[in-house]
């Protein structure tokens, strides 16, 4: 039995603790989320176990962990607020109808990650810079560090002078403080020696149960999972298993405004959940030495988050923080996945006042280790050695990740790449000049031709001073857009005007598609070469005689 399982799950006994360590380290984190959107963290959860466990079995990538992820949280905010306002100003005031309009906000957001994958628009992954990625994990690992940070105080609720019930957060001091510091540092220390000692026991679940049974033991006063949880305006971790939620089809209106007001909400979460999720497995994939499925994972977020909407579950993507420490657990397969939403539902259902007894401490340590090691520490060392622009783009993809939006974060450094790239490309378009026997002056073009070259190209020619017959070689040249159709065309205008005859030469097949398509004068003035020096068709096998290697191109 034991090779069976063996030959079915290689590295199950790796997957399972690696599944229910990532288990322990997601419930404070989707909690945290849970508060800052301002829902109930039961709804978080359920939604973690839900993403989590689809995309474990239909994902693209074994050992990325999803859930309910705080960069898709904070876009349903003023959503949810705007939503329970709305509810209230209906012929039949609704409370909390800000709750539903999540739940379907959700759905919508699900409907077009999948259209996002049958479209096979993962693809554009492979578009992110490495600088742009290197930027990702060390922004995201300074967000993760900070989050952690914030676990050092306790909220209290207070009643602010406008009368309305407000939680605000006061940071711990003295032995409290020194405290959690210890226990912090000892469940980094059991992580970082543990494996130098034998490899045979998960570290990061060692360190958290090691923690907790010394907490436990001397009877300390430190903040738990469960005091967290009430602190935060929660009830506990007890709850049942999720089941269709039918308040949404009763209460919510689907109607045309529905769709107005859940769109654009429901499109950025759709958008930032991808892009962390591919981005995430983009960073499986370098640690792991493995390659994942982009547009099958975008399809499995989308079910995930379809289903996690119908439950009464949130939104959520792939999360860089567990899925790292999964990794380095040891979970290499999807069992580690489905174990972390099974153990996560498990300890909603049954363990729920084991897992309140966990001391933050220990969950904060092994969120510490994470980031050490996530951290994209050779960026320090790199960034003096790598050219100007990717170190403006690695700094400023990792600022605004910080200060603004992961999302925003990747578009701003794919964009600043981009026109970098075609800066540099546009210095690159050169022309060799010569004169043919017949008087014909020939300018062979070497380098793209593109919106960003076309004024050092037109600088190439001289029009009035040029003979009456002018060639224009692009056999080193192709043409690209727009913008380079139209600096042609008024080329061949300018010459034209003067009287003078003027052909092009070498054009690749696509390159004249576009010409003709643009307008019949190409017609005229493309020739149509057999002559080309570089590229020859053999009508048949007579033609090379002699072995391949004997000639040469």
């Amino acid at each position: 039995m034991t090779e069976f399982i063996r030959k079915i799950v290689p590295n199950a006994k790796d997957d399972v603790l690696a599944g229910i360590t990532v288990s322990l380290a997601m419930i404070p984190e989707v909690v945290a989320f849970a508060f800052v959107a301002q829902i109930d963290p039961l709804m978080a959860l359920s939604g973690a176990f839900i993403i989590g466990l689809i995309t474990a079995i239909f994902g693209g990538r074994p050992g990325l962990i999803s859930g309910a992820a705080g960069a898709v949280a904070v876009i349903f905010v003023s959503m949810i607020a705007d939503g329970h306002t709305k509810g209230m100003l209906m012929d039949t005031p609704i409370e909390n109808m800000g709750f539903f309009y999540l739940m379907a906000c959700v759905v919508l957001m699900g409907i077009i990650q999948i259209f996002a994958g049958v479209f096979k628009l993962g693809r554009f992954v492979r578009l992110i810079p490495h600088p742009v990625m290197m930027g990702f994990v060390n922004g995201l690992s300074i967000v993760i560090f900070m989050a952690q940070v914030k676990m050092f105080s306790h909220k209290s609720l207070k009643v602010s002078d406008a009368g309305v019930n407000e939680y605000v957060s006061t940071y711990m001091h003295g032995s409290e403080l020194y405290t959690m510091i210890g226990l912090v540092l000892l469940t980094m220390g059991i992580i970082w020696g543990l494996p130098k000692i034998t490899k045979k026991l998960p570290a990061a679940l060692t360190a958290i149960l090691v923690t907790s049974l010394i907490v436990i033991g001397f009877n300390m006063d430190v903040s738990t999972v469960g005091s967290y949880i009430v602190e935060g305006g929660g009830t506990g971790l007890k709850g049942e298993f999720p089941t269709p939620n039918m308040e949404l089809w009763e209460k919510l209106p689907f109607n045309l405004d529905t769709l107005k007001f859940i769109a654009l909400p429901a499109f950025l979460a759709a958008s930032v959940g991808l892009i962390e999720s591919l981005m995430t497995m983009n960073l499986v994939d370098e640690l792991t030495e493995t390659r994942g499925n982009g547009n099958r994972e975008c399809v499995a977020q989308g079910a995930g988050n379809i289903v996690s909407g119908l439950f009464g579950g949130t939104g959520g993507c792939g999360m860089i923080g567990q899925t790292v420490i999964n990794i380095n657990a040891g979970g290499r397969g999807r069992l580690s996945g489905i174990m972390m939403a099974v153990t996560l539902l498990s300890f909603i259902l049954f363990a729920d006042k084991l897992i309140e007894m966990v001391p933050i401490a220990a969950l904060v340590g092994v969120m510490f280790m994470m980031v050490v090691e996530t951290f994209a520490w050779s960026s320090f060392r790199i960034l003096k050695k790598i050219p100007m622009s990717d170190a403006v783009v690695l700094i400023t993809v990792s600022l605004v990740t910080v200060f603004v939006d992961l999302a925003v974060a990747v578009f701003i450094g794919v964009i600043i790449s981009a026109l970098v790239f075609a800066w540099e490309n546009a210095k690159k378009i050169r022309a060799r000049k010569r004169i043919k026997e017949d008087g014909t002056k020939v300018y062979e073009i070497w380098g793209p031709l593109f919106f960003g070259s076309i004024q050092a190209f037109n600088e190439k020619f001289d029009v009035k001073n040029d003979p009456e017959k002018v060639e224009i070689d692009f056999v080193e040249s192709r043409i690209s857009d727009h913008s380079a159709l139209e600096a042609i065309f008024n080329l061949v205008e300018k010459y034209e005007a003067e009287g003078k005859q003027i052909r092009l030469k070498h054009l690749s097949e696509d390159c004249k598609v576009l010409l003709y398509k643009s307008s019949p004068k190409f017609r005229e003035v493309v020739v149509e070469a057999i002559d080309d020096p570089r590229y020859h068709l053999a009508a048949n096998p007579e033609d090379f005689p002699k072995p391949l290697s004997e000639y040469k191109f």
